[in-house]
């Protein structure tokens, strides 16, 4: 895939019950390309699950050979504290915050930008399908 193109991502995490059962999600449109991604990460909060997501996206859009990258949140949080408008005071958030940091540096050019989150309605659905599939499993696993 073309690494010079201009990539965009769709990000979301979820959690019921804050904590609760989580789940991250990522759309990222790369070379006209759409890759999800979404994946299931137990009892957490909506803060973590938000900075999973965008972890695993970046992650994702660096193999993909991506070089500019914008990020879409529904999370003004997570939005806020990357740009250095809100500080990190939470000690788990700050450990993600710090590896957002370190992979958005392997970009030579990546934004974030806070969206409402009818904006955000794909990522938000496989986040929260996400959740729906680990809560199937655990009912069959208790049959």
């Amino acid at each position: 895939m073309g690494g010079e193109e201009a990539c965009e991502a769709y990000i979301d995490g979820a959690s019921r019950g804050n904590p609760g059962p989580a789940s991250y999600s990522y759309v990222l449109r790369i070379g006209g390309k759409v890759i999800k991604g979404s994946g299931y990460l137990g009892r957490a909060t909506n803060n973590f699950a938000e900075y999973q997501a965008l972890i695993h996206c970046l992650r994702k859009a660096l193999r993909l050979g991506c070089k500019r990258l914008t990020v879409y949140s529904d999370s003004q949080l997570l939005v806020r504290q990357l740009l250095g408008e809100y500080r990190v005071r939470d000690g788990t958030l700050q450990g993600l915050h710090e590896e957002v940091r370190k992979l958005s540096k392997l970009l030579p050019q990546f934004e974030v930008r806070h969206i409402p989150r009818e904006k955000n309605l794909e990522a938000n659905n496989l986040a929260q399908e996400a959740i729906a599939r680990a809560a199937k499993l655990k009912r069959r696993e208790m049959r």
